[in-house]
């Protein structure tokens, strides 16, 4: 190969590179480079930075024109050029080359390196992840055996030594998702996934022995065989416009839905900026969902149960279902405990059906109530659904009237808290 490219480099220089490269990649992957190592060889060879993206597995690598690891959540440039490691998929591997239009070399470095990073994501992460049933069921049974659940675990894409966390939607199937290390970016993954941003192993320098040549031309590509030097691889929705001051609101249909404050400790859902939501999700399911914890994936099972207990606290966010859609159960602490002291579809506790009571004869009641215990005062709470303060302190009296118990005293706001809570853990 050596001589042909030598050959080659006297008729046509870029046929020549391009041979020079084909080698190099085969020589990565006959010595199971890894994917920092492939992706560094495309930098250093293409001489700009590199960028491999693959959503749906989870990975992320950069490399600079000099082999430095430096990775961004820039999103690529759709003018750079580009290679999808299957066709058609949005998994790919970026050149950020955007002064010039690329070249013959780099679509080879491009194919080669796509096709490299491929075979090693497939060996290492399986292929990308499916909703597979059978595998989902299984690595949330915690009577299979461990062996198989990290068999369905690796056919699900998740890295057996990371975490990950399960969704248990109202309407639908549980989801898997892989944990993060962060805030936003992905996990760091073991020598068989993604790479920890340190050398390879066994090898300090972050350099192997599939080294290309060291002369290159103004590209960065080889001139001439060598031996070494090259480095491995909108407005509130519960604010209609038309109130009175003297009554409930005009318009019911989402009258109170939370806006993710608390002021005792329950959960009140999340908004979009939630790093689950924006990052490890295109998007939740839509409707109620219980958020299981961030666990190894050998414990997965006990998300599941306690995703599925979060669901029970969660409710529909409308004027007579007020409360968070999205509950995380590591937010819940010890009102979790509640849970296991209300049955579903059993007699509901006597503050519970005082509750049903009122909000049957009263519309506006359950709604307002929510606002005075998801706001840190009254005021909040008048404005979290658009009445004046006056008006609030009517209903609650009102309320207080149908009750039978004090609402603006600590006791009180704590008795009504709670009697909201299990109106939703009494449901069927």
């Amino acid at each position: 190969m050596k001589e042909l490219a030598g050959r080659l480099t006297a008729l046509d220089p870029d046929a020549g590179a391009a041979v020079r490269v084909i080698a190099y990649f085969d020589r990565l992957s006959e010595s199971r480079a890894g994917l920092e190592a492939l992706v560094r060889g495309a930098a250093v060879l293409a001489g700009v930075p590199a960028l491999l993206v693959d959503a749906e597995r989870r990975v992320r690598v950069r490399v600079e024109a000099d082999g430095t690891r430096r990775d961004s959540g820039a999103q690529p440039d759709p003018g750079w050029p580009s290679a999808a490691l299957v066709p058609g998929g949005a998994a790919a591997l970026w050149l950020e080359r955007a002064e010039a239009a690329p070249s013959v070399v780099d679509a080879v470095i491009l194919e080669r390196a796509a096709g490299a990073v491929r075979l090693v994501l497939d060996r290492t992460r399986g292929r990308a992840a499916v909703e597979d049933p059978a595998l989902v069921e299984t690595v949330l049974d915690p009577g299979a055996p461990e062996a198989a659940r990290l068999h369905a675990a690796r056919g699900l894409g998740l890295d057996p030594a990371g975490t990950a966390r399960v969704l248990a939607p109202l309407d639908g199937p549980p989801m898997v998702v892989a944990g993060r290390a962060d805030a936003g970016l992905p996990n760091r993954w073991n020598s068989n996934g993604l790479s920890t941003g340190r050398a390879s192993a066994g090898s300090p320098t972050g350099r192997n022995n599939a080294g290309p040549p060291t002369g290159r031309n103004k590209g960065g590509l080889p001139t001439g065989p060598s031996n070494g030097g090259l480095p491995t691889a909108q407005a509130h929705a519960g604010s209609p416009t038309g109130r009175n001051n003297a009554g409930p609101p005009t318009t019911q249909a989402d009258a109170g839905r939370p806006t993710g404050r608390t002021d005792a400790g329950l959960p009140s859902g999340r908004t979009d900026a939630d790093p689950l939501t924006a990052r490890a999700l295109p998007g939740l399911p839509d409707g109620r969902v219980g958020v299981g914890p961030e666990v190894p994936v050998l414990e997965l099972p006990r998300s599941w149960a306690e995703a599925r207990t979060a669901l029970r606290f969660t409710a529909e966010g409308t004027a007579l279902d007020p409360g968070p859609k999205v509950v995380h159960a590591d937010e819940l602490g010890g009102v979790a405990l509640l849970a296991g002291l209300v049955a579903p579809g059993a007699e509901a506790p006597a503050d519970v059906q005082a509750l049903e009571a009122a909000g049957a004869s009263t519309p506006w009641l359950l709604a307002t109530l929510h606002a005075v215990i998801s706001t840190t005062s009254l005021r909040a709470a008048a404005a979290e659904i658009n009445v004046h303060h006056s008006t609030l302190q009517d209903r609650l009296s009102h309320a207080e009237h149908l009750l039978g118990w004090p609402l603006r005293t600590p006791q009180g706001r704590l008795r009504l808290q709670l009697a909201l809570t299990m109106r939703h853990l009494a449901r069927p």
